[in-house]
């Protein structure tokens, strides 16, 4: 039995690990697309490192992009197999995959124009609107701590991650010769303090464990907490500067977070009277996915539902829909907050706000989560003098900032608890995965004062053999 690590592999997207069972079956664990990579990005989501119809069976731990956000390409060439997933992944990922292709398609047409005036060849998108509505064909449902048997000597379990609605850990266990290996993946391991959500569950013992990293080396703030920390930045930009309040976010977890935060400020009569818009179709999409499935939410919403039957809403939320109402929003005069995709700040329409806003000393643009280094979330969190967006550099007047205190990934604290469950003797080999490379190395030192004995970084298209 082998593993190959064919994305997320000392970089924290492209999701994408592949476990050849020693009868030369081959179990997919997610299939997610880079981001935020430049250059990179397209060439990486172009090349599997394998040949997707010789793959038979799929797992999905989650909807974000990065983890489901090239199964329409893999359905495409040649993947005809079953892709488990829990019910709220399944809805979720539906809506992802399909606005994917919309942005991708929208990209390549604007692109082939510039080609074709150069007489260059023109692109094509790594796939179609077409091909994510087929892929969503081939979902089955699974839910969480319940044994699925895929085929004989080989059953999954999920369990949940406490990341986003529906996330999950995989576990499996495959049976070969008489002896059963036990192999945990983690997905994307949540916060075990998530202001919606449960925490992440405890699991079994396992043999082998793929494990995320992305804050391996950091501890999210706990002193300023996020509702406080907005009340700051909305104060501080809209009523003190009367300025613009850009909060790239993602659209499934942090706009739902972002929500539910400004919900509490009304709740508490701190909210600041401005206008709240939320610029992104598919968020406004993904927020009626999370609000149908409130039995994943935690105790503490649990209650606030009894008394607030819609804790995402509030007073002077409105949702943009179409390309002219956001285009609108330029022309806006007062003071607002604007939530818009992407969370990297990377594509979608955010970029677009932050290009026409970013010059603007009034304004402030606060960054909500991770963004990758190359992205434009990550270079804004250098505190650059200019800016490149669309081809114009840009100087930098406005504010930069970070809420800190919010993240769907859990910091190391949360990931220690997260393997606290497991006998770190019975670990055969331990591998970390999405994260940049310096954090995983410093992740690696602390696991290994922790008991586990052999921790593994591997790089990209790597497979090794589990005994």
């Amino acid at each position: 039995m082998k593993i190959a690590f064919h994305g997320a592999a000392r970089t924290v997207t492209g999701s994408k690990h592949l476990v050849t069972l020693s009868n030369g079956k081959k179990l997919l664990l997610d299939c997610g697309m880079y981001q935020g990579l430049g250059d990179q990005t397209m060439p990486l989501n172009n090349d599997f490192g394998f040949e997707p119809s010789e793959i038979d069976y799929m797992i999905l731990s989650h909807a974000h992009i990065d983890h489901c956000g090239l199964i329409p390409k893999l359905v495409k060439e040649g993947y005809k197999g079953k892709i488990y997933a829990t019910p709220a992944t399944k809805d979720l990922a539906a809506v992802l995959m399909e606005d994917s292709a919309g942005i991708q398609e929208n990209d390549v047409k604007f692109e082939n124009k510039r080609r074709a005036l150069q007489g260059q060849p023109y692109l094509e998108p790594l796939y179609t609107t077409e091909d994510a509505l087929k892929a969503v064909d081939n979902f089955v449902l699974a839910d969480y701590e319940q044994w699925n048997t895929i085929e004989p000597g080989l059953e999954f379990c999920y369990s949940d991650a406490g990341h986003i609605i529906g996330s999950t850990c995989v576990h499996l266990r495959i049976t070969d010769n008489g002896k059963q290996t036990r192999i945990t993946f983690s997905g994307d391991v949540g916060r075990y303090r998530d202001i919606i959500l449960r925490s992440p569950s405890t699991f079994s013992q396992a043999d082998y464990i793929i494990i995320e990293s992305t804050y391996g080396n950091s501890l999210h703030d706990e002193e300023n907490t996020t509702p406080d920390a907005l009340w700051q930045w909305i104060n501080h930009t809209c009523m003190e500067k009367k300025g613009k309040l850009i909060l790239p976010a993602f659209s499934v977890g942090r706009t739902q977070e972002l929500l539910y935060t400004l919900n509490q400020l009304e709740l508490e009569n701190r909210l600041p009277p401005v206008e709240y818009f939320v610029d992104s179709p598919l968020s406004l999409k993904a927020t009626e996915i999370v609000k149908s499935y409130p039995q994943y939410f935690n105790s503490r919403i649990q209650e606030i539902i009894k008394k607030d039957n819609d804790p995402f809403s509030f007073k002077g939320l409105k949702f943009i829909k179409t390309v002219d109402e956001s285009k609108m929003l330029n022309y806006y005069k007062g003071p607002c907050v604007i939530i818009s995709a992407s969370g990297m700040a990377e594509a979608g329409r955010v970029k677009h706000h932050i290009s026409n806003n970013i010059e603007n000393s009034r304004n402030s643009i606060v960054l909500t989560g991770y963004c990758e280094p190359n992205s434009l979330g990550g270079r804004l969190k250098l505190h650059p003098k200019e800016v490149g967006i669309f081809g114009q550099v840009h100087e930098v007047n406005a504010e930069i900032g970070e809420l800190r205190s919010m993240s769907a990934h859990g910091d190391y604290n949360d990931l220690l608890q997260y393997l606290g469950c497991q006998d770190p003797r019975q670990v055969k080999k331990l591998f970390l995965v999405h994260g940049e490379y310096n954090v995983q190395q410093d992740f690696r030192d602390m696991l290994i004062k922790k008991g586990f004995t052999d921790v593994e970084i591997p790089a990209r298209h790597t497979e090794i053999g589990l005994g």
